[in-house]
This record gives C-alpha cells, sequence and structure tokens, in this order.
C-alpha cells in the first residue's frame, strides 16, 4: 500500500482488539492517528491489543468474546493465536428461540435474468449436456467419450454451452442401506435433476454395482442409460455414449435464453481460505448482495455447520419461526454428534492459511462467517443435498470443507455461487459459474486473473459495503444472464464433485 498511513479496523464499540489493515503489516513504534501505538510488530490483518488484557480475560471481536488470554497481554501487543484459548461453543441444547422483531426490508421489483426456461418450469443459467455416473468404474470410459463428444459433436450444436461429466466415488463398495446413505444417494438423484441440464438425463452405469442407475433416474422415465456391461467391449461402449449422447444435443441445441424473474434465481454463497479481514469486507458486502437477491425474490443459500456453529446463538433469531429455529439446532447437533463419532471436534478448523491470515480459532472465523448470510430472515433450513421448497434465506447443513459443500450446494439446486476468500484458491464449478469476492485488495492485485471483485477496497476506505455489495449484486444477474463471464469460468477451472458420505464404506 506504498506510503499510506497507518490503518486499523475495529468492528464493534465492545471489541479490545484491532486489525492492522496495511500491506506487509507495521512495526513496533507505528503510531495510528488515535495515538494507539504498536508495542510490536503486527503482520497484516492480525490483532493487537486496544487495552492490556490480563490472563485468562476476554478478547472481544465483532462484540463477542473470541477467546481468553493464555498469558497477559499489553496494549499495542501483537495478539498471536497461541495467546487465545478456545472458548466453550454455545450449547446448542440450552439455546432457546427467540424471534427477532424487525421490519422487513421492502422488496426490490423488475429484476430479471435472460435464463433457459425447463420444462418443470424451472430456469437455468446454462444450457449442459450432463452425463451422470452411477457408479465410479465407468469413469474412464467415460472421461474418454467426453472428450470425443467436445471434439466431434459440440461444434454442430452452437447453442449448447458444453458437456459435463458427473463423476464421483460412489456407487459400489459402499453401505448403501445404511441410515446416513441417504445423505450421498440424495445428493446423486439431485444432482441429476439439476436446472442447468435442461430437464435431460443421461447415465452411464456399470450394470453391476449396488446403485442401479434406476435410483437416479426414477422420476424421469425418458432418461438414457447405458450400461457397460452390455456393450460389446470399449469401442462400443464409447460409441453408445455419443449415440445417446447427440440425441440429447438435439433437443438441447433447441433451448433460447428467455427473460426470467429473479425469482427463479438459486444462489449458493460460500468462503475458502477465509482471513481476518473476510468478516470486515468480503463477507458483509456478499450479505449485502444477499439481503438484494432476497428482496428481488430470489432464493440465497448458505452453509457451512463448523464455519458457523459458533455464532449459532447469533443466527437463531433469525429463524422465520420456532419450527425452523429447531431445525437450525437439530442441524448443529447432529454435526456435534458426527464430529465426535471422528474424535474430533470444532478445533480442527481453522486452517493453517486461515491463522496465516489472522484468524485465531474457529469462534473468530464463524463470527465472520455468518457475515455472508446479510440481515434477512431465514426460511428454511436443509439437510446436505436436499433441494428447498421455500424462497428467500435459506440455511444448508453441509459441512465446511469447499469441495464437499459446493457439491452439496450444486445437489441443492444453485444456479450461481459467490466464493470469498482472504487467502486465494482458483476452486471453479463446471455445472454453475463461481464468481470470486476477495477480502483483501493485494490478493486481487496479485491474482487478477482469479478474483472478479475486490472488496478489500472497503478496509481502505476506497469503497463501501453497500457499493461492493450491489457490484456483487449486479453481477451475479449479468454472469446468470450469460452477458459475462467469471475469471473461473474463462480458464473453466472445475474442482472435482465431492460427496458428502457419513455412511460407511465397505
Amino acid at each position: 500500500m506504498g506510503e499510506q498511513k497507518p490503518l486499523y479496523i475495529k468492528v464493534n464499540e465492545k471489541d479490545n482488539v484491532v486489525i492492522v489493515v496495511n500491506e506487509g503489516g507495521l512495526p513496533a513504534g507505528t503510531v495510528f492517528a488515535d495515538g494507539f501505538t504498536l508495542t510490536g510488530d503486527v503482520p497484516q490483518g492480525h490483532k493487537a491489543a486496544l487495552v492490556a488484557i490480563p490472563r485468562g480475560g476476554n478478547i472481544v471481536r465483532y462484540g463477542q468474546v473470541i477467546g481468553y488470554a493464555a498469558h497477559d497481554i499489553p496494549k499495542g501487543s501483537w495478539i498471536d493465536e497461541s495467546l487465545v484459548e478456545l472458548p466453550e461453543a454455545p450449547d446448542v441444547n440450552e439455546l432457546i428461540y427467540t424471534p427477532r422483531h424487525e421490519k422487513p426490508q421492502a422488496p426490490l421489483a423488475g429484476y430479471t435474468f435472460a435464463g433457459f426456461r425447463n420444462p418443470d418450469g424451472s430456469a437455468g443459467t446454462k444450457n449442459l449436456l450432463g452425463i451422470h455416473t452411477s457408479v465410479q468404474c465407468v469413469a474412464g470410459v467415460l472421461d474418454i467419450a467426453v472428450q470425443r463428444i467436445r471434439e466431434e459433436l459440440l461444434p454442430k450444436y452452437p447453442n449448447v454451452d458444453d458437456v459435463v461429466a458427473l463423476k464421483h466415488n460412489y456407487g459400489c463398495g459402499v453401505a448403501i442401506n445404511a441410515p446416513d446413505a441417504v445423505v450421498p444417494i440424495r445428493s446423486i438423484a439431485n444432482l441429476a435433476r439439476h436446472p442447468n441440464f435442461g430437464g435431460e438425463l443421461m447415465v452411464v452405469s456399470l450394470g453391476c454395482e449396488k446403485m442401479q442407475p434406476e435410483v437416479v433416474t426414477e422420476d424421469n422415465p425418458q432418461a438414457s442409460i447405458v450400461r457397460l456391461q452390455e456393450e460389446a467391449g470399449f469401442k462400443a461402449s464409447v460409441e453408445r455414449i455419443l449415440h445417446e449422447a447427440e440425441k440429447i444435443l438435439v433437443r438441447l441445441n433447441q433451448r433460447q435464453r428467455e427473460t426470467c424473474p429473479l425469482s427463479d434465481l438459486v444462489i449458493g454463497l460460500q468462503c475458502g481460505g477465509s482471513d481476518a479481514f473476510s468478516g470486515v469486507t468480503s463477507n458483509p458486502a456478499v450479505g449485502y448482495a444477499a439481503d438484494l437477491l432476497v428482496r428481488a425474490g430470489a432464493t440465497v443459500m448458505f452453509s457451512e455447520v463448523t464455519e458457523v456453529r459458533d455464532g449459532i446463538d447469533l443466527l437463531l433469531p433469525k429463524a422465520a419461526n420456532a419450527e425452523v429455529g429447531k431445525r437450525l439446532l437439530d442441524a448443529m447437533r447432529w454435526y456435534d454428534n458426527y464430529l465426535a463419532k471422528g474424535e474430533v471436534d470444532r478445533s480442527a478448523n481453522p486452517a493453517p492459511g486461515n491463522k496465516k491470515g489472522g484468524l485465531s480459532n474457529i469462534v473468530e472465523k464463524a463470527l465472520g462467517s455468518i457475515a455472508k448470510g446479510g440481515t434477512s430472515t431465514i426460511r428454511e433450513v436443509i439437510a446436505p443435498g436436499e433441494r428447498p421448497v421455500k424462497k428467500g434465506l435459506i440455511y444448508a447443513a453441509t459441512p465446511a470443507s469447499d469441495f464437499v459443500c459446493g457439491t452439496c450446494q450444486l445437489a441443492s439446486g444453485i444456479h450461481l455461487q459467490v466464493f470469498t476468500t482472504g487467502r486465494g484458491t482458483p476452486y471453479g464449478l463446471a455445472i454453475v459459474p463461481v464468481i470470486k469476492v476477495s477480502s483483501r485488495s493485494v490478493l486481487a492485485k496479485k491474482w487478477p486473473d482469479l478474483i472478479d471483485v475486490d472488496a478489500g477496497r472497503i478496509a481502505t476506505g476506497d469503497a463501501t459495503i453497500e457499493s461492493v455489495g450491489k457490484e456483487i449484486f449486479e453481477l451475479i444477474i449479468d454472469i446468470a444472464s450469460g452477458r459475462r463471464q467469471s475469471w473461473a469460468q474463462q480458464w473453466k477451472i472445475y474442482n472435482d464433485l465431492c460427496l458428502f458420505n457419513p455412511a460407511p464404506v465397505t
């Protein structure tokens, strides 16, 4: 940031810590405009003590206790993560739902996007040929077939955006009748129904797997199924896939974009490679965009259980009613038990990169993460891979893993994902566009061909949460309409599907 004056961010008047804004951090002896002085070097994004904090004293950020001082912390010193002891998580068995009483924001009328209308009345943001698998065994053959489809067939059907192979590690060698197997099976079935596939369904099966293709196709009697064990070898298998694919391509090529109301959109929100700026720049800006989307009639989905768990007491009052509140607490309780079975707890999050970016523990990370959801009321809570039935703000109880959360949100029907990052990640999805929002300007400058929106301008005072949020809102509409592409789309950076499977593998 060159000769920029020393800057810090204090989020809440109750806070007894601040984070350093300046690129490269600030050295001991730095004096801020209000006279506050650093007594030690503090890296960018890391916390400095505004007051002396005694051993065992509260460390407060976002107006909330994020931990306790492991040792006496002098005023002006760097609060390294080793100085922050993790507090207990809110007890979901003791929390009581009390609705907030806020006047809802006025609706935003007239917003539309250009989408592909589907036979079932839904709309898509892409026009894709999706080829699904019922088992990992067929993945290699399908990869070769998809390459040929892309080279030999797609040029003949210019209205089709691409062909996507939906490969996963499920289908056989798994406890398919175990209670928790409902999660991956539901996810696979709902991925096949994604609105960007235009209502068309094609499945490549081996033939002998536990999860037969009918699990995926039961709601679509017109689905095409190719069973490799019924074909006369490799070449015949590939040719059969191409033959079935071309029949679908003919139909998909007839689709055209048309004006659709924003109420047809489902937008997913996620973060990865978060840092201490995420909760004050990128996530609040995305939260502002989320509120605009909800006011315009769209559905907005946020997720990542372990990254909201420590803020559940703040989320609970946002539930639309007691039943939604119960569902929210039940989701947290289920995940607590799931982690306990694996003999791990929430301290396994954050990652080393999060800590390097200034996040001391999962409490601090969660308080920043929940800002993505904005201020809207939570209308529904859904399980991993489940489809929402209501519009507005939705909580999808998925794991926090970028790839698993992304796959779960795809199964839940998102049309586009907004992904915030502080440390940086090239993550992308083949089925839907991903918009990357950086929490720091230094990352946007370093990765100008990967970051779509620089929210770091908020930290330096060059932009506001509202202005960046409106920018994200407008970019969502443009990309959903096909008028613009995100960087991940342009480079075709696509991560693999990673199903959440809490059931045993046999």
